[in-house]
């Protein structure tokens, strides 16, 4: 039976081999997009943490469950960090830095690689 690896389980298994091939440029985004996903789960914080004196103490107290994004969340935060990679480009590509936008580029062709896209 094959069982079928969400996105984010890609991404993850994507990170050894880009590491053992030594591309850092996919590496890092790589990295990113899942820096990004972890912060699309975290929950957001209260308003007033309150006073010091009345904070939790002890290992593990301050440990937030994070919020479980599901597959469709996680290919709209993919999604967003590809158009953020493409508009940066297409911006120093108008200021005259091709080889950033260049660059930026092909972050973008990677994500979209991983989307299927």
């Amino acid at each position: 039976m094959t069982t079928t690896l969400g996105l984010r389980a890609r991404l993850t298994e994507a990170v050894r081999p880009a590491m053992k091939a030594r591309d850092r440029d996919r590496l890092r985004v790589l990295r990113t997009t899942l820096a990004a996903i972890d912060n699309a789960e975290a929950v957001p914080a209260a308003a007033s943490a309150g006073a010091l004196e009345s904070a939790p103490t002890g290992v593990g107290a301050t440990e937030v469950a994070r919020r479980p994004l599901s597959e469709l969340e996680v290919v709209a935060v993919i999604r967003l960090e590809v158009e953020e990679r493409e508009q940066a480009a297409t911006t120093y590509a108008a200021a005259g830095d091709d080889r950033r936008a260049t660059a930026l580029r092909s972050e973008a062709a990677v994500l979209r690689e991983l989307l299927g896209t």
